[in-house]
């Protein structure tokens, strides 16, 4: 690995294969706004003409001048130039370069504006489009650190402006009026515009070399950048506030967080110093060549060759010219450089999902007849090799509730995971109604599933949204979200919020309200029964909740299953009692199985577990 501060050697190979990302972002472009982007283009086309233009027309202006003030009998008052009618092609003139000066700064100003509203297109096509792609990953993909730099890099070119945007469109205009001074220049003198480009080449080079090291540098970086901006965000998180605050780990958070940031100043300056060095020497040859070429002019205008004229408008393309090409070739550099980030956001787009629909995936049976078997499953974690499930074999009948109990590792959730088709499993197979659950399409079997997870989100909407997400198609059914609320116990939480169903939860906006643990996890269960699913999953539900409140949940749970399939995990045993039959899982294996008087009326680890928790309560 390069040391920091040192470009990759592999780095300018890839800045150049990097440009295969222009054309495609283009298209993108085109797609997110064809109306924009057309008047974009025209604009820019238009704008990138005007200063070869008003340049050529101050020279016709500075010949006029000439010319008229060296005639013999020149009137000497500006009342005889007007009555005289000699100053007219100069009127004319200047009324040109004006009318251009005029439409340029409009243009300029349309060019911004549209700029703008293509950019603020732009960010929306590429948002949509990351929110969509990231929805058809696997859980796994998410769970995997590499792509979680991807994932992070790739957000960074969503969020705000989009530099190449700008970038492409100024290279564009750019050229135009390179390419326009240029013919000026070469119908002159074709080596003026050889000596510009052999004195820009250096600089564009150098430009290339330290662009590529600033993204070496920011390439490896990630990881420890998104350690950077976790640090700073939990450091000043609602969510972290109250045990920052009690356990004193302001100083820590902020110790850990400055050591980064100061390594990534130094890196940073390290760079930036030799390009400081390197870039002056450079620019100073550039305009060494200028001066060269503008002695030229003056000598040629002093030997009669030029005119006036001809020297402001050679003097002047030359400048603009060196200016431009410059311009161009920094952008271009800027521009590949930009495109490698590019690059970061097309392998978001080209990650594909392992869990998908075939290619002829059966509905969805309804209802489930025969229920869910787990036969010899096993399976592992991506990237670890420790089996969380082996030789896992039991079955859940429909209309059967049916509870796992264990402790904490084995294996319990991942069971959950795998019923819902969020990883499939490394060996065996898992069947409902008698057929893999591979046969089936994963979102048709999602949306037959209701699952509420002991780390479910917290959403910073109304709620009624927050119930509503269960079931996001019926958002617009108050009666149903109101049910949902009714069932899981949750209509006292809406009934004391001051904007009812309405209210903003969290302290993540402006007149939020927050909620206790209990009762977030209260709207979390309506979700659940939003969902109105054939198959019920609570996966330890009632873990915020006091006795009394989780006695009525799962009261109302027991009520509301009995013609439902459903699965429940608790480390309560009070509430594994309504179970039709317990599960108890170690190791990732099933250790026993039965009724709750069952499992107590035999030895094993159910009843130790029981006894275990019954003294706590003694």
């Amino acid at each position: 690995m390069a040391r920091p501060g040192t470009a990759d050697p592999r780095a300018y190979a890839e800045r150049w294969s990097a440009l295969k990302n222009i054309p495609p972002f283009l298209a993108m472009i085109w797609r997110a706004s064809p109306g924009l982007t057309a008047i974009m283009v025209a604009l820019r086309l238009i704008r990138a003409l005007v200063p070869v233009a008003m340049l050529w027309i101050g020279k016709l202006i500075i010949d006029e001048v000439v010319r008229l003030t060296g005639l013999p009998d020149a009137p000497t008052s500006l009342t005889g130039w007007w009555s005289s009618g000699l100053a007219q092609p100069l009127i004319w003139l200047v009324t040109a370069e004006l009318a251009l000066a005029l439409g340029s700064d409009i243009i300029g100003r349309l060019v911004s504006y549209t700029d703008s509203m293509l950019q603020e297109k732009l960010v929306i096509f590429l948002s949509l489009r990351l929110m969509d792609h990231a929805a058809s990953l696997d859980l796994a993909t998410f769970e995997d650190p590499a792509f979680q730099d991807r994932l992070d890099r790739a957000r960074r070119q969503t969020t705000g402006r989009i530099p190449i945007l700008s970038q492409v469109m100024q290279q564009l205009q750019d050229s135009v009026t390179v390419i326009s001074f240029g013919i000026g220049l070469i119908a002159y003198n074709p080596w003026l515009v050889l000596l510009l480009l052999i004195a820009m080449i250096p600089a564009f080079l150098g430009e290339m070399y330290f662009n590529s090291q600033l993204y070496a540098l920011n390439w490896r970086r990630a990881s420890d950048r998104r350690e950077r901006d976790y640090l700073r965000r939990i450091a000043s998180s609602a969510d972290s506030a109250k045990e920052i605050k009690i356990f004193g780990l302001n100083g820590f958070l902020r110790d850990r967080y400055r050591l980064l940031a100061e390594r990534f100043y130094r890196e940073n300056r390290a760079i930036s110093r030799r390009q400081l060095t390197a870039m002056a020497l450079l620019t100073a040859l550039g305009t060494l060549c200028y001066y060269a070429a503008y002695l030229w002019i003056i000598g040629r205008t002093l030997t009669g060759t030029l005119s006036l004229g001809d020297l402001t408008f050679l003097s002047g393309s030359f400048l603009r010219l060196r200016g431009l090409i410059e311009g161009l070739l920094t952008t271009f550099s800027n521009m590949a450089g930009q495109a490698l980030y590019l690059d970061d956001l097309y392998r978001f787009f080209h990650e594909r999902p392992h869990i998908t629909a075939g290619p002829a995936p059966l509905p969805v049976p309804d209802p489930i007849r025969q229920g869910v078997v787990f036969e010899n499953v096993g399976f592992r974690y991506p990237g670890t090799d420790r089996w969380a499930l082996r030789g896992l074999s039991f079955t859940l009948q429909a209309g059967e509730t049916l509870a796992l109990v264990g402790e904490n590792g084995a294996g319990k959730t991942t069971i959950v995971k795998l019923l819902t088709r969020l990883y499939d499993p490394t060996e065996g197979r898992i069947l409902l109604d008698g057929r893999d659950l591979r046969d089936y399409d994963p979102e048709a079997l999602r949306s037959a599933i209701g699952v509420i997870f002991q780390d479910f989100v917290r959403y910073a909407m109304s709620a009624a949204d927050n119930i509503a997400t269960g079931r996001i198609s019926a958002r617009d059914d108050r009666p149903r979200i109101t049910a949902a609320a009714d069932r899981a116990a949750a209509q006292a939480v809406i009934d004391r919020l001051p904007a009812g169903y309405d209210q903003m939860l969290g302290r993540s906006f402006a007149r939020g309200v927050e909620l206790s643990g209990g009762e977030w996890q209260k709207l979390a269960i309506a979700r659940a029964y939003m969902r109105d699913a054939q198959i019920l999953i609570l996966d330890e539900p009632t873990a915020a909740l006091d006795a009394r409140a989780e006695f009525e949940v799962f009261q109302r749970f027991h009520d509301l299953s009995s013609a439902r399939t459903a699965l429940l995990i608790s480390h309560r045993f009070s509430s594994l009692r309504m179970a039709d039959r317990i599960l108890v899982l170690e190791h990732g294996r099933v250790q026993a199985q039965g009724t709750h008087a069952e499992l107590l009326a035999q030895k094993g680890r159910y009843r130790d577990l029981f006894e275990l928790q019954a003294r706590g309560y003694r």
